[in-house]
């Protein structure tokens, strides 16, 4: 595992009415959410960066305004192609 260390002015960790830990954990979350929604990251990969399972990832995301399921134009069709091909 690679460490990324980051410095974090005092203000910063005012603001967010965290300890330093607390921030930390605060900013790998947001992190991974962010990446996750740029489609950067799958989702499994976004949970490890996290440190949390999958399906507490997934659950988060909401917290974040992120949708669990993000599907692209292309991909919608053929999801709708799909479901109609099995009626």
């Amino acid at each position: 595992m690679s460490t990324i260390t980051w410095n974090i002015p005092r203000e910063t960790l005012f603001a967010l009415k965290g300890s330093t830990e607390e921030v930390g954990v605060m900013l790998r979350m947001a992190s991974a959410v962010k990446l996750y929604e740029m489609g950067k990251l799958s989702s499994g990969v976004a949970a490890h960066l996290a440190g949390v399972p999958r399906a507490v990832f997934l659950s988060r995301l909401a917290d974040y305004g992120v949708d669990t399921f993000q599907l692209n134009e292309e991909e919608l069709q053929r999801q709708t192609r799909l479901k109609e091909q099995d009626s």
